[in-house]
């Protein structure tokens, strides 16, 4: 992957008080003279310093994606209300068409006393072509489980074969480090017939490489040349959030979706030796754009600055 530049900034100068820090978790959708990018964001903290979190999306010029046309007046979805899974934010979101309609699955999170935060898998549709979307109710689509006791998070959406496929991540522990409580999560899959009613498998998909506990998250996979490749982001479980042992971005590949080979060195992206990705790159989302193979992705502080964009030199093998 060859970068080329930095996307989106936030900050008061869009004039929208929920945009004024962050622009993390990318998603894409194409439309015939712009691509429409889905990101999460936040508004200022409050007394406190706890934020909440939102989603919503820009448009891109199709021919230049450094060009924004257009900003969505007002986040994708509300908060949900007291008590509910995402009654303290929604990230991240992934779309894909249905249709004539748009499908969107994304992380609702729940605020706690003994960890930071819990979350779990939500859905929501489009009958205007993504500018608004209706829950498909209070509650997640997928939640906890014996086997997936919490953080169930970073949902990425595709369709293959006629079949749903819904990539996310899994809590695997909490960790204490330094006073603070710190999750470890692993990449799981689940498909459907109907985009509803979920079946997990149930096991996690790709092996650690840095350290047992290493946590991994963002897992977007994109077919081509007979192969599916993945694109996801794998950090240590301490001290993530400096240079050393922060984000970076892995890959593997696979045939049949659920045995995957993984193989950092063909990520072919790794920080900047200076500026906004030079201690962490991060949650990448793969797109293809007539013909061309780009990623978007976050940098420093996962996604403080915004997000950044990339194109395949070369082609995925």
């Amino acid at each position: 992957m060859e970068k080329t530049g930095q996307g989106l900034q936030p900050g008061p100068q869009h004039g929208r008080e929920w945009l004024n820090e962050f622009a993390q978790a990318p998603a894409t959708l194409l439309f015939d003279d712009f691509v429409r990018v889905y990101f999460s964001c936040r508004p200022k903290a409050d007394a406190k310093g706890q934020y909440v979190s939102y989603s919503a999306f820009l448009d891109l010029d199709r021919r230049d994606l450094f060009k924004v046309v257009n900003i969505s007046a007002d986040p994708i979805l509300p908060l949900g209300p007291l008590g509910a899974f995402d009654e303290f934010g929604i990230y991240p979101v992934s779309v894909a068409r249905d249709g004539a309609d748009v499908r969107a699955y994304y992380a609702g999170w729940t605020r706690c006393e003994s960890v930071p935060f819990n979350v779990a898998i939500g859905s929501a549709i489009s009958h205007d072509n993504g500018e608004t979307f209706t829950k498909l109710g209070l509650g997640p689509v997928i939640g906890y489980s014996p086997d997936e006791p919490f953080v169930m998070s970073g949902p990425k959406i595709r369709r293959f074969n006629d079949r749903w496929y819904l990539w996310y991540i899994a809590g695997r522990k909490w960790k204490v480090v330094d006073g603070r409580a710190e999750p470890v999560y692993k990449i799981r899959m689940a498909t459907s017939d109907d985009g509803v009613t979920w079946h997990k498998e149930n096991r996690d998909l790709v092996e650690s490489r840095i350290e047992e506990d290493e946590a991994q998250a963002s897992p977007d996979v994109f077919f081509a040349n007979g192969k599916y490749h993945m694109f996801f982001c794998y950090r240590y479980s301490a001290g993530y959030r400096g240079k050393t042992f922060g984000y970076r971005i892995g890959y593997a590949s696979s045939t049949d979706l659920l045995h995957w080979t993984r193989d950092d060195d063909k990520a072919g992206i790794d920080i900047a030796d200076e500026g906004w990705d030079s201690e962490m790159i991060s949650y990448p989302h793969v797109f293809e754009v007539d013909g061309q193979v780009h990623m978007a992705y976050l940098g420093n502080q996962v996604g403080r600055e915004g997000f950044g964009l990339a194109v395949l030199d070369g082609k995925l093998e």
